[in-house]
């Protein structure tokens, strides 16, 4: 499993990259479309929509809404209340999380948030990129995620003892979060200067702290909707890392908050 994961990495990790820091912002915009869609027909199974016809439909209604913030984007005065929506939607979440044996049968309310919560992360990774260190910023934001994914990994195997929600996912362990939160804030320190943000370390640092926090509340919240359908993993697109909504999970969660603390860090 390490292996598979270890050359998944290796592949795909490079491109990424390159489509974070330097593509245009269409081609990015649409590289971030295409994921998102990708998740969606994932996120079919767990509301669940029974056939190719109901996914599909649900990555239809996303690809228009996809396309409709495209072509009439939110005013830029609307980050601050978007961002805030965002972030009391994920509150939502953290509270259903807190009664994982409930919402067994809202499959309106699954079909929704399908829908609600990638629109929310599109707009917050485009809108992150448009600005003058967006590049460097977006870039930032996938290493801190991928860097505190694989914190998280290593001190969860090597240390884990407590479970962090043994009704959700019992492989996760309270271990494995202190050593992804340390892995993330010892990450934002270093990258605090790239992200135009080395005046400001401390807000910073905080700042990654509180999205790589949300980012677990994303990655259960998928982890609630698998166990609730029996399935262990979205899909098996990426060796050793299962489906697009495993490896995104919880960039769905962080990008939001991290496009909203941002707002406050550059004040």
């Amino acid at each position: 499993m390490l292996r598979s994961r270890f050359l998944a990495a290796l592949v795909l990790v490079p491109p990424v990259v390159w489509i974070l820091a330097w593509a245009p912002p269409p081609v990015f915009a649409l590289f971030c479309a295409l994921v998102l869609l990708g998740g969606a027909w994932e996120w079919g199974r767990l509301v669940p929509l029974r056939g190719p016809a109901g996914r599909g439909f649900l990555v239809l209604l996303l690809a228009l809404g996809l396309g409709l913030l495209w072509r009439f984007p939110p005013p830029a005065g609307w980050r601050l209340p978007l961002g805030l929506a965002a972030a009391l939607s994920w509150g939502l979440v953290l509270l259903w999380e807190g009664r994982p044996e409930a919402g067994r049968g809202w499959s309106w309310l699954k079909f929704g948030l399908g829908l609600w919560l990638p629109l929310l992360a599109w707009w917050s990774l485009v809108t992150l990129r448009a600005g003058t260190d967006g590049p460097w910023r977006v870039t930032i934001l996938f290493l801190l995620v991928w860097v505190a994914d694989s914190g998280a990994y290593f001190s969860g195997r090597l240390f884990g003892r407590r479970r962090l929600a043994p009704r959700i996912s019992p492989g996760k362990t309270w271990e494995g979060v202190l050593g992804e939160l340390l892995l993330a804030a010892l990450a934002a320190l270093l990258l605090a200067a790239p992200a135009g943000l080395g005046t400001h370390p401390a807000a910073f640092v905080v700042l990654v702290l509180v999205s790589i926090g949300w980012s677990i509340v994303g990655d259960l919240f998928i982890s609630l909707l698998k166990r609730q359908q029996g399935l262990k993993d979205t899909g098996r697109l990426i060796p050793g890392h299962g489906g697009i909504l495993d490896r995104i999970d919880s960039l769905l969660a962080a990008a939001p908050w991290f496009l909203l603390g941002l707002h406050w860090v550059d004040r």
